[in-house]
């Protein structure tokens, strides 16, 4: 059987999988009809072929043939035809994807491990790829040498290195953080579980202490139904929600990129294009949270809960345990401190509240600094000043005091509103 996995490319962490049994020849490329489809620029629409070779002196082995217009490299080096060996990495074109090959012999199951149920209904999915099936209490066997310190995964064998525990049937790699909530980890669907392909996933766990408050378990819940609920490229995708072990847990998409907190904090600000660029598919993501029926509220609009993926630069919004549906009683004070509009502080949030948080992070990406540094009295009202900062032009100050205006009704009053006024500052 031949795996193919494509890997994150600075810490080849596996993205996803594919198997082939009996397979002589692979299709790889950008087109629908190659067997592994990579959606991305640098490959071309029929990149490369993996083929069978056999013969009498060799047996069976595997050659790569690359057809790509950026071409393929095998194992750093560029090439045009050439034999396959087992373990290699492929890169599509020099910064393309890159895909780990294998060839593995068939491991049977073992029968007296039943596979878990899923929703109540048992289904007949694939086992990992890479070992046997293991009990939730063992360890990887991987024992292999010439692993990186920082590596999750045998660059020989594909198995985790370190899993710190078993959680239901997540293989928890890594505490990704801890909060008053929660703590989040870095969680191995081995089985393949969620999207029948062997994937890496964040596992969110209830403290023990926040179960006992009846708000905080509104919260948690909240974001699982909401996620479940939802299915926009700009927000993580929901795969589970269950309670083990007296704690409730919540597995999702583990986004690769890095939020914008962290990125100003670490990079410094940006130039008001790209600024803008981010806000407009903030505002999209927004605009379909707004389209539900009811509506949905973010509430927590801020930097750190806007992730920009990796992979293409776009914004995925996080944290949906704060979303409150419109119509409903007036609830707890929820937002960050400098991003809250004044009705939200008030319990009493409205779409608008979102689109008021658009101002501050527009401030706070352009300058790197709290933007409740900017925020000063201005007659009988606080409204941000933005007239010293030099990167805002007069249409983009514009812009961050109307959406910031302290009545909703005085701001901009939809997010495609809001996006089309961005779009005009480019």
């Amino acid at each position: 059987m031949v795996t193919l996995t494509l890997l994150e490319p600075q810490q080849k962490t596996p993205l996803k999988q594919w198997c082939f049994e009996n397979s002589a020849v692979i299709r790889i490329g950008r087109a629908t009809d190659n067997h592994v489809v990579l959606t991305d620029s640098l490959v071309s629409r029929h990149h490369l072929e993996i083929r069978q070779v056999s013969s009498a002196k060799n047996g069976v082995s595997w050659q790569v043939i690359s057809k790509g217009t950026n071409g393929t490299f095998l194992d750093g080096v560029l090439v045009i035809q050439s034999s396959l060996p087992n373990n290699s990495l492929l890169q599509l074109a020099q910064g393309g994807p890159i895909l780990q090959f294998q060839v593995q012999e068939e491991t049977a199951p073992n029968p007296n491990l039943p596979l878990p149920a899923i929703g109540g209904l048992q289904e007949n999915l694939p086992l990992p790829v890479t070992s046997q099936r293991k009990s939730a209490s063992s360890s990887p066997s991987c024992t292999h040498e010439g692993n990186s310190p920082g590596n999750l995964f045998c660059v020989h064998c594909g198995q985790p290195l370190s899993v710190q525990q078993t959680i239901r049937y997540y293989q928890v790699l890594r505490t990704l953080g801890q909060g008053g909530m929660g703590t989040t980890y870095l969680a191995w669907d081995a089985a393949g579980l969620i999207a029948r392909h062997p994937q890496l996933l964040v596992l969110k766990q209830m403290n023990a202490d926040m179960a006992k408050i009846a708000k905080a378990q509104e919260l948690f819940d909240r974001e699982a139904h909401t996620l479940k609920s939802l299915n926009h490229p700009g927000i993580p995708k929901y795969y589970d929600f269950f309670v083990d072990g007296g704690k409730k847990y919540l597995a999702m998409e583990l986004v690769h990129g890095q939020d914008l907190e962290k990125r100003i904090y670490t990079a410094g600000p940006v130039i008001p294009q790209q600024a803008i660029a981010w806000m407009i598919q903030t505002c999209d993501i927004l605009d379909y949270l707004h389209s539900q029926e009811p509506p949905l509220i973010h509430r927590d609009i801020k930097p750190a809960n806007l992730m920009v993926r990796n992979a293409n630069n776009q914004i995925v919004v996080l944290d949906f345990g704060a979303v409150k549906e419109i119509g409903t009683t007036p609830g707890t004070r929820i937002g960050a401190e400098g991003y809250c509009a004044p009705e939200q502080e008030r319990g009493q949030p409205l779409t608008q509240s979102d689109l008021y948080a658009i101002g501050p992070t527009l401030i706070f990406l352009l300058t790197g600094e709290n933007p409740f540094k900017f925020y000063r009295q201005k007659g009988r009202s606080f409204r941000f000043d933005v007239s010293k900062i030099p990167t805002v032009t007069p249409q983009l100050r514009e812009i961050i005091e109307r959406v910031t205006e302290p009545l909703p009704r005085d701001r901009y009053q939809t997010a495609k509103e809001l996006a089309q006024a961005l779009a005009k500052c480019h």
